[in-house]
């Protein structure tokens, strides 16, 4: 069962421009009643990077340190980037992000979204 701020390799092809694409860990961010429904095909997720650039992005770009939820390294959860993802493109689980972690990325959402 998929829940919300687990961790997914994800295959995010095709993708254009700015978007981030190819394998990436993302992390689910939809409703939980939208996620135990297996006949919802798609689930909002939030892409993970390694760029430093990306880093610096402001309230948008959120740190998940290195060992949170699987991840081998550093990451930033790109809030900006939220994008809709067919079930069908997620790999494998990876782990989970602590309810801190998964605060601040729902801040980072409501910054990207003007929800504030």
């Amino acid at each position: 069962m998929v829940g919300r701020g687990d961790v997914f390799w994800t295959d995010l092809r095709p993708r254009s421009g700015a978007e981030q694409s190819g394998r990436r860990p993302a992390v689910v961010v939809s409703r939980d009643a939208m996620n135990r429904v297996e006949e919802w095909s798609s689930l909002l997720m939030v892409p993970l990077s390694t760029s430093a650039r990306q880093a610096r992005r402001g309230p948008t770009a959120i740190l998940v340190p290195r060992g949170t939820a699987g991840l081998t390294r550093e990451s930033v959860a790109l809030c900006h980037q939220v994008t809709t993802v067919d079930r069908s493109k997620l790999l494998k689980r990876i782990g989970t992000v602590p309810a801190d972690l998964l605060r601040q990325i729902d801040a980072g959402l409501r910054c990207a979204l003007a929800l504030d």
